[in-house]
């Protein structure tokens, strides 16, 4: 008998139909991995497990009982709790590990008005060793790394005795060891019979642990696969159409450097080490957080400095001082937060596509300071058909597209000028295989450039490089050839 069943949920927004007759079912004990393309309806179905909507239509059971929660506390008192990709909600600064363990408790009308600290952190304690998990019960929440955060968010689902956990992108801001230890717990816990439902755009996490896969397109599961899962396969289905090679077979031998990093110390006490990158080549920089792969990023693009060391940029000594240097030098960069670096702000105007892509282009396109807006609508036009960017036209809101699609439109940004040296750094958080698949073509399609990318995700790096390096205590250094995947991604663990 199965712990969760789904039957032909629909629910629809004004004239989108969100979920058009999805049907699933999990079982007690197995790690169920959601695929699907931005807008394949998995945030509609994980809200309204979650009780944060309502179906239009369908049948929902949870052991053997309909189950239509109204709120998320109702879905948590049944047996389902979701774990979003941001923590940020589960705690505040200030709290300590133990308070935010205890908070669903602080809102029962049933506990005791007044409760000791001695006792808080006594039922905190229990409540983290019947989940196996040792975490700092002083510290404050605030001061928690994303790993940590997740596990205080589990450890309070199953102390709610919950039934069948949800899991969104948890390991989305997670570095490869951070990673591994939640595997670890989430298969502990699956040996004692939790279910999970385990949302991700990463297929190494799906590989590690999931039982089987479900794939979402167009608000119904169209697909099922059993381990061993065949996860080209999955994607195929996922996004409708055959997957192309993103590395061709052959590639012309690259002659020109184009940047020359000699003799580089990112910090004064790093090792030094020197960095070629050619015409036409796409190189990836990999390793856990923290070990400066986005400080190289900057220094190259004129937001940050060197310790030491000299650049050059096409035989000629580069030295930016800023990004509008680096732009007229040829070196274009998407930083890592997109919604902070590359995007105008909602309520701001200038966040169309059309827009966005337009930005750091604008003396250049207008002189004159006259927006006439041609120039504007036919770059977008151009690069929504080129990237396949899924938007209503140029001047959609850049806040309406889904993650990849706003990736896909920051990248056109820097697609509608020539360039030298295109920078990425983590190119693909948030982005859907569909999506990613999109962007790599469109990074590899260039020969008249080069491309370097910074991912803390080996199997992104295999994916998208010519050559991949690994960067580890702000010195980089050669990985193994990128068909070696185990080699390369021991030497990051």
């Amino acid at each position: 008998m199965s712990l969760l069943s789904v039957e032909n949920l629909s629910r629809s927004f004004d004239s989108t139909r969100a979920l058009s007759g999805a049907s699933l079912s999990i079982a007690r004990g197995e790690i169920v991995a959601l695929m699907g393309a931005n807008g394949a309806g998995k945030s509609t179905l994980v809200k309204i497990l979650s009780g944060v909507l309502s179906a239009d239509g369908g049948i929902v059971t949870l052991d053997g009982r309909p189950f239509a929660p109204r709120t998320p506390a109702e879905a948590a008192v049944r047996g389902i709790v979701t774990v979003h990709q941001s923590t940020d909600l589960v705690g505040a600064p200030g709290l300590t590990v133990a308070d935010v363990l205890l908070l669903n408790r602080f809102t029962d009308r049933s506990q005791p008005f007044f409760v000791s600290k001695r006792a808080i952190r006594a039922q905190a304690k229990a409540m983290l060793d019947a989940a196996g998990f040792e975490l700092p019960l002083d510290r404050d929440f605030a001061d928690l790394g994303a790993a940590d955060r997740q596990l205080v968010a589990i450890a309070r689902a199953l102390a709610n005795k919950a039934d069948l956990l949800i899991l969104d992108e948890p390991t989305a801001s997670l570095s490869i060891e951070e990673s591994q230890r939640l595997f670890d717990i989430l298969l502990r816990l699956r040996a004692q019979g939790l279910a999970v439902l385990y949302i991700s755009h990463r297929t190494a996490d799906l590989q590690a642990i999931a039982d089987r896969a479900l794939v979402m397109r167009g608000g119904r599961v169209v697909g099922a696969f059993e381990k061993p899962i065949d996860f080209s396969a999955a994607i195929e289905t996922m996004i409708g159409r055959k997957l192309e090679r993103a590395r061709p077979d052959t590639r012309a031998e690259r002659d020109r450097v184009i940047l020359e990093m000699a003799n580089i110390k990112l910090l004064a006490n790093s090792v030094p080490f020197d960095l070629s990158i050619r015409e036409g080549e796409v190189v990836a920089i990999t390793g856990v957080l923290g070990a400066g792969k986005s400080r190289l990023l900057s220094a190259i693009f004129g937001t940050g400095t060197l310790a030491s060391g000299t650049l050059t940029l096409d035989g000629e000594v580069y030295r930016p001082n800023g990004p509008a240097a680096a732009i007229a030098a040829g070196i274009v960069m998407a930083a890592e937060d997109r919604h902070h670096s590359s995007l105008m702000p909602p309520s701001w105007p200038g966040n169309s596509v059309a827009a966005t892509i337009s930005l750091p282009h604008l003396r250049k396109w207008y002189p004159r300071g006259f927006l006439w807006g041609n120039r504007e609508r036919r770059e977008a036009e151009q690069a929504i058909k080129r990237l396949r960017i899924t938007a209503s036209g140029p001047d959609a809101s850049i806040w309406t597209l889904s993650g990849g699609n706003q990736q896909k439109t920051v990248l056109a940004r820097w697609e509608a000028e020539p360039s030298r040296l295109l920078l990425l750094d983590e190119p693909f958080q948030g982005v859907d295989v569909g999506a990613r698949q999109d962007i790599i073509e469109a990074i590899r399609g260039r020969s008249d450039r080069a491309t370097l990318i910074a991912t803390s995700d080996p199997e992104e790096a295999f994916e998208v490089a010519d050559r991949i390096l690994v960067i580890d205590h702000h010195s980089v250094r050669p990985a193994q050839e990128h068909e070696d995947h185990t080699a390369a991604e021991g030497i990051l663990a």
